[in-house]
């Protein structure tokens, strides 16, 4: 085989891919490597709507605290975030998708502070490129890793622990990037890997029995539509980073 032929083979030969599947189970993230970040239910599905339609930058902060003083220091920006799934009070959008038309988000600096997300896109602030991976957007998140040498994959979990939605999602991920020449380096990877939906319907059968699902499922219908929207695989064609 040809050495063109072989990197068209192999588009991710070289890659090696380190996932961190809670925040309780971190990995480094070296300067000059691509961190992948996943919060499936629902911050990186919503951000990755909101960059879409026109979401100039993402500023995440930890806690609603720092939003505020973030956003002070930006006048125009947009409040944004949620606690326990729901808006916070005085936030100007909450974390639906939903919530993120065009002509409210366009042009416009984000400040989104979520329970989860938010505090897996700081952990990714030494990463040279920072990409937001969802369901939604997965095929798009590995053709956007061709060339990447060291991929670190973080997932958000919830309150510091383990979600089953972010860990297949990674999953997904790595398998397809493994498939196209990359190694997978660490067991989290390996691990997350044989967590993977193999299709959309197993995609949707993980997700909406994720125990987030179930939980935001009971807040009512507006939830139950979120968790629908971020059951589906590959609707989206984009993947952004924070700016």
């Amino acid at each position: 085989m040809s050495a063109a032929r072989a990197l068209t083979a192999a588009p991710h030969a070289g890659t090696r891919v380190s996932v961190s599947l809670s925040p309780g189970q971190p990995v480094a993230v070296p300067r000059g490597a691509t961190a992948v970040v996943i919060d499936v239910l629902r911050a990186t599905t919503t951000l990755t709507v909101a960059r879409l339609h026109g979401a100039a930058r993402v500023v995440p902060a930890a806690s609603p605290e720092q939003a505020r003083a973030l956003a002070m220091r930006h006048p125009g920006a947009l409040l944004c975030g949620e606690r326990d799934g729901r808006k916070i009070a005085g936030f100007d959008l909450g974390n639906s998708p939903f919530e993120y038309p065009f002509e409210r988000v366009a042009g416009k600096m984000l400040v989104f502070a979520s329970t989860n997300g938010s505090v897996a896109m700081a952990r990714a602030a030494r990463a040279r490129r920072v990409l937001l991976a969802a369901f939604v957007n997965a095929h798009a998140v590995v053709e956007a890793l061709a060339g990447a040498r060291d991929v670190v994959v973080l997932c958000a979990g919830k309150l510091g622990g383990f979600a089953l939605e972010d860990a297949g999602c990674a999953g997904l991920i790595a398998a397809q990037l493994e498939a196209r020449g990359a190694t997978l380096d660490d067991d989290g990877a390996r691990c997350a890997r044989d967590l993977a939906p193999s299709d959309a319907d197993e995609v949707r059968t993980l997700v909406e029995g994720a125990s987030h699902a179930r939980y935001l499922v009971a807040m009512g219908e507006e939830f139950a539509r979120d968790v629908d929207y971020c059951a589906q695989l590959d609707t989206l064609d984009r993947v952004f980073g924070l700016a």
